[in-house]
């Protein structure tokens, strides 16, 4: 476990992309349909109970929320998709500055995908994989709730999602995630780190292959 990550803060909120912090030094991206665990995930990995808000009604992060772990590194909350009960053109103005930040944002090393491990790689995730594929944008996905499956059924969850992966044009990688039982943060902060230049050899910011 690396406690740099423990020390993360609420830097700002951005409706557009024009509102993010400068595009400067280092950052990493978590993404995943609203009911995918995804700020739980993100508390989970900083050791901190409400860093990322988390709600009984999925789809309440409408905005890029920006956390700080540095000056020069931090993590970034997208806005889930894919449950939140709005109205359409709201709905395609979220995918719109999603699309746009992922394209355009200079300092973002990679982007964590959240997905539940019991329907995992859903339209989504798909479209998330694609998008980041054509702009060689790492991804490596977090099969949460692995808690709530067996060890036998979630190993095979991510051995099918692992070989799905195969198939899709990018760089992508895939591991087994519980928050509740803090399994599979050290994993998932090896891969920040290489992405973040924490590691021993900063240059190396790809995950692991599938």
């Amino acid at each position: 476990m690396n406690h740099f990550y423990h020390q993360a803060t609420f830097l700002t909120s951005a409706a557009k992309l024009e509102q993010s912090p400068p595009d400067t030094g280092a950052e990493v991206a978590f993404a995943g349909r609203s009911n995918a665990g995804k700020s739980s995930a993100i508390n989970a990995l900083c050791q901190q109970k409400s860093l990322a808000r988390t709600s009984k009604t999925p789809g309440r992060t409408q905005l890029l929320n920006f956390f700080a772990l540095d000056a020069e590194h931090r993590l970034v909350d997208l806005p889930g998709y894919g449950y939140a009960k709005v109205a359409e053109k709201i709905k395609l103005q979220w995918q719109a500055e999603l699309a746009a930040y992922l394209e355009q944002r200079k300092s973002l090393r990679g982007v964590i995908l959240l997905a539940d491990v019991r329907h995992p790689l859903k339209e989504f995730d798909l479209q998330m994989l694609e998008w980041s594929g054509n702009i060689q944008l790492p991804v490596h996905i977090l099969l949460t709730k692995a808690d709530k499956l067996k060890r036998g059924a979630a190993a095979k969850s991510l051995l099918q999602v692992k070989k799905a992966l195969k198939e899709i044009n990018g760089i992508h990688s895939a591991q087994l995630f519980s928050a509740l039982k803090r399994e599979g943060i050290d994993e998932a902060h090896a891969v920040l780190d290489r992405w973040l230049g924490l590691a021993s050899n900063p240059s190396d910011i790809s995950p692991e292959p599938a």
